[in-house]
């Protein structure tokens, strides 16, 4: 008899994508950091407990980090500080790219891919853990969930060794390099908060275009087929009236009213560019 393999990649390694840009320098050192301090064998990941990210409740922990699960907290550490946006903390891939990134998606015999591997690592340790915080957003014009948008906590990067001190002087040097390039092109400065929900809106559009399976566009077709059956005022205050339910109060005022029809016009030719458009 044959043993069965506990895991396809026994030894998952993050790959930089083909059209990688430098990174920032301090994106560069953290890397190198947690390559050299070996985040998945930190002290973090024995001493602290593990709590349900809704509840809060502990969550018992029946044995160490596995060593497989390990290289694969590894390489997804990598990943994830690769991608990291350093003004809105977030991580501007979904967990797909990051599972396609680290060698552990897999494919079954009927073409179907899997990252279960990948996804259990975030919501079974690194998110009760308190490395980072998972946000899953319902696309009410769509009718689908959008891919998990994950910020990465100050927990995260104190496992090799860089001080939630050190992180806020990093980002505050970012918010003024990017607010002294608005000023060049005569905009406006922003603020941390409207960072993150820019990082939030290019990290939407990134993962919906990164997902090419023929179900999903399927899907989404017909919805956007269903909503240009009305007629075009009805389409657009539908297309509003969901639009409005997925910012908060605060969100809104920030956006302001020009912004929002602007959103509003960008959603419904998105819908009807979607309609027209064959299978990826």
């Amino acid at each position: 008899m044959f043993k069965r393999k506990y895991v396809n990649n026994p030894y998952p390694q993050f790959t930089p994508p083909r059209n990688r840009k430098k990174r920032p320098a301090f994106i560069r050192y953290a890397m190198k950091c947690a390559a050299e301090t070996d985040v998945a064998r930190n002290e973090v990941c024995y001493t602290n407990q593990l709590q349900n990210p809704i509840n809060g409740c502990v969550v018992p922990r029946k044995r160490r980090l596995n060593e497989h699960r390990a290289r694969a907290l590894r390489a997804m550490a990598q990943a994830m500080l690769y991608h990291f946006n350093i003004a809105s903390t977030l991580v501007m891939a979904s967990v797909e790219q990051l599972s396609d990134a680290c060698g552990l998606s897999t494919l079954s015999k009927a073409g179907n891919k899997s990252i279960t591997r990948a996804s259990r690592l975030i919501t079974h340790f690194m998110e009760p853990i308190g490395f980072l915080s998972c946000q899953k957003i319902w696309d009410k014009i769509l009718g689908m969930y959008i891919p998990k948008i994950i910020s990465l906590k100050p927990l995260f990067f104190m496992s090799f060794n860089i001080s939630q001190a050190r992180l806020e002087v990093v980002r505050k040097k970012q918010l003024q390099w990017i607010n002294n390039q608005l000023k060049k092109q005569g905009k406006s400065a922003i603020t941390f908060f409207e960072a993150e929900r820019q990082a939030k809106e290019k990290h939407v559009y990134s993962a919906l275009h990164f997902r090419k399976s023929k179900r999903v566009f399927k899907k989404q077709k017909n919805r956007a087929m269903k909503i240009l059956q009305l007629e075009e005022k009805h389409a657009r205050s539908y297309i509003l009236k969901h639009l409005v339910r997925q910012y908060s109060i605060e969100e809104l005022c920030s956006i302001g009213l020009e912004n929002l029809k602007r959103k509003v016009n960008c959603e419904y030719f998105k819908l009807r560019k979607l309609a027209k458009n064959s299978a990826p």
